[in-house]
C-alpha cells in the first residue's frame, strides 16, 4: 500500500512537470529568438557608432558644440551647451550591455577563449569608456554592467579609467597579432566597416590608442599611465603595433540610400536647411587662412557679396554665425543674407553623403606631429603635419596637385539642382608657404598643429574637436549669451538625474571624490588638472 501510495505521487508530479512543459511550451512565441548570432549583435553594433549614442553623427548637436554650425531659429532648438547629462551614460543601457552579450554568444557558438569577437569587443568596450570618461570624469566600470545583481554599481576614478581602456587596447592588439598569425585573419561575418579583415582592426586600434595617449598630454608626468612612453612604444615599432597607413584605413560609416540610412543633410531636409548657418569659429579660420575648404562645405553670405561685389569665390563673402550672441540676432543676420549657409549642392543634394569618419588618417597624422612637438618621440614633425592638412584637402576634393579647381553655390531664388559653377585656383604649395601656414616649431607649430586638426575634423569624429579645445583652448570657442551657462563653455557633462535617485550614494561618492560641491558642469575633471 505504501508502495503504491509513491507511484501515485510520482506519478501526479509526473503529470504536472508535463502539464507545466505544455504550457509553457504553449506560451513560446517561435518568431522570437532566444539567442542571436555574435555577428548579427556585431553588425548593429558597428552601425550604431555613428549615430548620436554618444554624438559621433555629422551635424549632430554634438558639432554645434564643437562650433561648426550654429542655428538660429528657437523653435529649432539653441546654441545653448546643454550638458546637463545628455546622454552620459547611454553606451551602459545600449552598446555595452550588446558587447557583453556578443561575446558570449561568440563563446556559445563554440569560438575559442581568444576570438575576433572578443578582440573587437575589447575595443568597443575602450572606444565608450574613453567617450564617457571624457564626457563627464569618473564613471562606473569596475563593477558596472551587472545587471540586477549589482545596481548600484561604484564609481572609478577617471585615471584608472584610462588606465583600463589602454590596457584592454593593448590587449586587444596582442590578440589580433595572435589571431593573424596563427592564419585565423578573418571574422565570420558583421564587419561593415572592414570586411571581416582582422588587419585593418588592429590598425585601428593602435591608431585609437594613439588618440586616447594625446589627450593625457597634462598628465603627461604620470608614472602610472607614462602616456609619453606608450606613444612612442607605437610610433617606434610597427611590426607589433601597425597604425594606420592612409586615409584607406579610416573607420568610417558610409551612408547608402534614401530608405536606408541616409547622410543627415538631404533632399528631404531642405525645407529646414536655412534654419541653420555655419559657425563663425570655423569659417573664419578658414578664410583668414585663405582656404579653399571653405569653398567646399559653405555656400556664400549673398548680401555680403553684393555689397562688396565681387565673385562668390572671394574670402571676404563667407560669414558665420557667432555661437555667444544671441540667437535673434543670427536668425536677423542670417534672413538678410549676411551669413553662410551649408554648401548646398555638397550637403543637400543627395542622399548618400559623405562619409562620416569616426577614427581617421588625418587626426592619426596630427596628434603625431603633436607628440613630436611635445618631445614624446622624435620624427619629422612637419612631414605628419603637412601630410595631415593634404588629407583633409583631398576629402574635399581639393587634390594637392592640381591648381584647378570648380565651386557649386546656390544663388538666392534657385531651387536644389540648380546651382551655378564658379571655377577658382587654389594652390597647396602657396596656402602652405603663408606664415600662418607652414610649421614654425614650438609654441606656434603647436598651436598651428592643433588649429588644422580642428579644420580636419570637420562634421567627423564626434566630441574630438571639442575635446581638444578644452584640453588646449585651440581654437578660440565663441562665448557668450548664446551658448548658456553664464556664457561660459563647460568643461563636463553632468551625470544622469537617474543616478540622484537609484545610486545616490555612489554618485555623491563620486562628486567628493573630484572635488565637486555639486554634479557641476564647470568643474575641473583630473585630466585637465
Amino acid at each position: 500500500m505504501k508502495r503504491l501510495k509513491y507511484i501515485i505521487v510520482l506519478s501526479g508530479l509526473f503529470i504536472i512537470s508535463s502539464c507545466k512543459k505544455t504550457i509553457e511550451n504553449t506560451f513560446v512565441n517561435p518568431n522570437h529568438p532566444t539567442t542571436v548570432p555574435a555577428g548579427l549583435i556585431l553588425e548593429a553594433l558597428l552601425t550604431n557608432m555613428s549615430d548620436d549614442l554618444v554624438g559621433n553623427g555629422p551635424w549632430d548637436i554634438v558639432m554645434l558644440y564643437n562650433q561648426y554650425w550654429c542655428k538660429n531659429y528657437a523653435y529649432y532648438g539653441s546654441n545653448e551647451y546643454g550638458f546637463s547629462g545628455r546622454g552620459t551614460f547611454d553606451p551602459y543601457t545600449n552598446a555595452l550591455k550588446n558587447v557583453v552579450q556578443m561575446e558570449a554568444e561568440a563563446k556559445k557558438g563554440g569560438a575559442e577563449t581568444v576570438n575576433p569577437y572578443e578582440a573587437i569587443g575589447r575595443f568597443l568596450k575602450a572606444y565608450y569608456y574613453y567617450e564617457m570618461t571624457m564626457m563627464a570624469g569618473d564613471i562606473p566600470l569596475t563593477d558596472a554592467l551587472q545587471g540586477a545583481s549589482n545596481p548600484t554599481p561604484t564609481y572609478t576614478s577617471q585615471k584608472d579609467v584610462f588606465k583600463y581602456v589602454l590596457n584592454i587596447l593593448d590587449t586587444a592588439n596582442t590578440e589580433m597579432a595572435s589571431m593573424i598569425s596563427a592564419g585565423n585573419s578573418e571574422l565570420a561575418y558583421g564587419d561593415i566597416y572592414y570586411s571581416n579583415d582582422l588587419s585593418n582592426w588592429q590598425k585601428l586600434i593602435n591608431t585609437f590608442k594613439l588618440r586616447v595617449l594625446i589627450q593625457l598630454s597634462s598628465q603627461s608626468t604620470d608614472a602610472d599611465l607614462n602616456a609619453p612612453q606608450q606613444f612612442a612604444a607605437i610610433l617606434n615599432d610597427h611590426s607589433k603595433y601597425p597604425i594606420f597607413e592612409s586615409s584607406d584605413d579610416d573607420l568610417q560609416f558610409k551612408y547608402i540610400s534614401s530608405n536606408l540610412n541616409p547622410y543627415p543633410l538631404n533632399p528631404g531636409q531642405y525645407s529646414d536647411g536655412k534654419n541653420q548657418n555655419m559657425a563663425q569659429t570655423y569659417v573664419q579660420n578658414l578664410t583668414t587662412l585663405k582656404d579653399a575648404r571653405v569653398f567646399m562645405t559653405c555656400d556664400p553670405a549673398w548680401a555680403i557679396v553684393d555689397s562688396l561685389n565681387v565673385a562668390p569665390t572671394d574670402y571676404r563673402v563667407f560669414a558665420g554665425g557667432n555661437t555667444g550672441i544671441a540667437e535673434g540676432t543670427i536668425r536677423t543676420l542670417s534672413a538678410g543674407g549676411y551669413l553662410s549657409f551649408p554648401n548646398w549642392k555638397r550637403y543637400y543634394d543627395g542622399y548618400v553623403g559623405e562619409p562620416n569618419v569616426i577614427v581617421g588618417y588625418k587626426e592619426m597624422c596630427f596628434n603625431i606631429a603633436e607628440a613630436i612637438n611635445r618631445g614624446w618621440v622624435s620624427g619629422d614633425v612637419e612631414t605628419w603635419y603637412k601630410t595631415g592638412i593634404q588629407e583633409s584637402m583631398k576629402f574635399y576634393g581639393l587634390n594637392p596637385a592640381q591648381t584647378s579647381f570648380t565651386a557649386y553655390f546656390l544663388q538666392p531664388g534657385n531651387g536644389l539642382g540648380n546651382y551655378t559653377s564658379y571655377p577658382f585656383t587654389f594652390d597647396f604649395n602657396a596656402y602652405y608657404n603663408q606664415a600662418a601656414v607652414k610649421y614654425a616649431s614650438g609654441a606656434t607649430g603647436l598651436n598651428q598643429i592643433l588649429l588644422q586638426k580642428y579644420l580636419a575634423f570637420f562634421q567627423n569624429s564626434g566630441w574630438e574637436a571639442y575635446f581638444n579645445y578644452r584640453r588646449t583652448g585651440v581654437p578660440a570657442f565663441q562665448s557668450g549669451v548664446g551658448i548658456g551657462n553664464n556664457g561660459k563653455i563647460p568643461l563636463r557633462l553632468s551625470y544622469p538625474t537617474g543616478e540622484q535617485t537609484y545610486n545616490q550614494t555612489n554618485w555623491q561618492a563620486a562628486l567628493q571624490a573630484q572635488g565637486f560641491t555639486t554634479d557641476d558642469i564647470n568643474g575641473t575633471i583630473w585630466l585637465l588638472k
